[in-house]
């Protein structure tokens, strides 16, 4: 019997998902959770042989709760199912060490092969995503560009930028102009979106 973990924080696509994974013979859902934070908490507890987790969830993402649960867990495997499959979210879950990775679009058979095929040591990247995340390519954003651009995403000022990421207004006015050359926009909310469609922030 596969022991699973499933954490997502809608409760409606939590409890079909637990449902539809409970019907398979081999498959046993011994744990969910509403969050990333929740989802390495009952890891802890029940030990699942694999967690299916959503990408966005409050607290720790899915790929964040992956990661803790890889350091504390070593037998415990991670999926990540999301809507949002965009390229970059795909590169950081398996440099993460995420073993599977798929949009919440395919159906509870997929789900349930690729839960036997990462418990039995695979791997599976949804095709349609993987072949996105070639023609996306590299970021080119530097890892400071990338987070003061994410600061920028949230509305802030560039005084409020400056402070929180402990650099000079000046200096965050330079990482927003850079980031906005590379990345072709005409402003920092243009380069907020181009990046977060690439899933580069």
């Amino acid at each position: 019997m596969i022991r699973i973990l499933l954490a997502d924080d809608e409760n409606l696509i939590r409890d079909a998902l637990a449902g539809l994974l409970g019907l398979e013979d081999d498959l046993e859902v011994v744990a969910t959770a509403a969050s990333g934070t929740e989802a390495v908490a009952a890891g802890l507890k029940h030990t699942p042989d694999v967690a299916v987790l959503d990408l966005q969830m409050p607290g720790l993402d899915g790929i964040e709760a992956a990661q803790r649960l890889a350091a504390e867990l070593p037998g415990c495997r991670s999926i990540i199912v999301t809507s949002h499959g965009r390229p970059g979210y795909l590169k950081k879950a398996l440099a993460a060490g995420v073993a599977g990775f798929l949009p919440k679009t395919v159906s509870a058979r997929v789900l349930a092969d690729v839960v036997r095929q990462v418990h039995a040591g695979g791997r599976y990247v949804d095709p349609e995503l993987a072949a996105e995340a070639i023609s996306a390519g590299e970021s080119p954003l530097t890892p400071r560009e990338a987070d003061v651009l994410e600061l920028a995403a949230e509305g802030a000022a560039v005084e409020e930028i400056a402070q929180r990421a402990h650099l000079s207004p000046g200096t965050v006015r330079n990482y927003l102009s850079a980031a906005a050359t590379k990345l072709g926009a005409a402003n920092r909310h243009e380069a907020v979106h181009v990046a977060r469609r690439h899933g580069w922030i």
